[in-house]
């Protein structure tokens, strides 16, 4: 899968997992611009895992392993890729 149909459809997952963040820009920093902490991240990355049939390790659901949701989406590539 190409990298701006993973950002596309990982926005679209993002906007049901969290709609309360209204619109989202994938550059900004998740933390400071939206509050994400790490129990959102986790269930944000449970979505993705479902979503796109990947696997994430233990120390890929660490909230500090991603400052925006384009790493997150960057990470998705990567491992889609692999398989």
């Amino acid at each position: 899968m190409e990298k701006e149909q993973v950002k596309k459809e990982l926005a679209e997952l993002i906007s049901e997992v969290m709609p309360e963040l209204g619109e989202i820009d994938l550059k900004k920093d998740i933390v400071s611009e939206y509050g994400i902490n790490s129990v959102s991240i986790i269930r944000l990355i449970v979505s993705v895992e479902n979503k796109f049939g990947v696997s994430f390790t233990d120390y890929e659901l660490d909230l500090g392993a991603y400052r925006t949701f384009e790493q997150l989406a960057d990470v998705v590539v990567k491992k889609l890729d692999e398989e």
